[in-house]
């Protein structure tokens, strides 16, 4: 498994905003290969922003970067701009392989369910 992120700190006073934009929007990620589930997370607030991570879980890392080199790719990230700045800077990305995953009684039994 590969887990993608990105990081956004988000303008406080863009957060409605900036949920509405990833809430209304066609991924397209279902119609990938390989993909296996997403969330958006709000984190922690600071004085000038609060943190949000988007979280994507894929079978593999050659399945995600096929994502980011496909036509499906590029439809969902070709959204308007914004006429307001929701974020800070750029988004960070990282990648992460997956080592161990321990689920609970409802991951263990949601994890039987998908296969």
């Amino acid at each position: 498994m590969f887990i993608a992120m990105n990081r956004f700190k988000v303008v406080k006073d863009a957060t409605e905003d900036f949920e509405a934009v990833w809430l209304g929007r066609d991924s397209h990620l279902g119609e990938m290969e390989g993909f296996v589930e997403f969330h958006l997370l709000r984190g922690p607030e600071q004085e000038d922003h609060v943190l949000y991570a988007s979280h994507t879980v894929w079978r593999s890392r050659a399945d995600f970067e096929a994502w980011t080199r496909s036509e499906q790719f590029r439809k969902a990230h070709s959204r308007a701009p914004s006429t307001k700045p929701l974020y800070l800077g750029h988004p960070q990305f990282e990648g992460f392989e997956m080592v161990q995953t321990v689920g609970g009684a409802d991951g263990a039994k949601q994890h039987a369910d998908a296969v």
